[in-house]
């Protein structure tokens, strides 16, 4: 177990009341069409809807506990506030882990062959794995990368 993992279990055993979970449940991207969102989504990489109200929002489970959710960006705007504007890359990277380099390379390609924009092809990298990325409609990052090791194995189901 890492360090920061001993640190949550204590703080989860002590003082629970005064803690917050350590788990993330919803990942939300302002989108600016939901419709090509659903698109890119559902109908190209081939992920099913949990939830679809067309127009305003489509969710979609992608782990036990964790929905993606691409939100319209005006009512994203009416709840949350005014997005960042203006030139460069979202502050956000989205990350697809796989256990080996082929996956990776398969999942780059399918992601060109639906439109992505192919921002970086998958390369051994300097923290020992290997990977690339690709953007969304909405320019959204996501990296595919085989990490092998602890946190691979932390972060990509058996």
């Amino acid at each position: 177990m890492l360090e920061s993992s001993k640190a949550a279990e204590g703080c989860r055993s002590v003082w629970h009341r005064w803690c917050m979970e350590q788990r993330v449940s919803l990942i939300t991207l302002a989108v600016a069409d939901v419709d090509a969102s659903k698109r890119f989504y559902l109908d190209g990489l081939g992920w099913s809807p949990y939830l679809d109200a067309p127009g305003e929002v489509v969710m979609i489970q992608v782990g036990q506990h964790l929905v993606l959710s691409l939100w319209d960006a005006g009512h994203f705007e009416d709840e949350v506030g005014s997005r960042m504007r203006g030139d460069g890359v979202p502050p956000i990277t989205l990350a697809h882990n796989v256990s080996s380099n082929e996956e990776v390379d398969e999942i780059l390609s399918l992601a060109a062959k639906i439109g992505a924009d192919p921002v970086m092809p998958a390369q051994e990298r300097e923290w020992g794995g290997y990977s690339g990325y690709f953007a969304d409609p909405d320019g959204y990052r996501w990296e595919i990368a085989h990490a092998p090791g602890e946190l691979g194995d932390l972060v990509v189901p058996t």
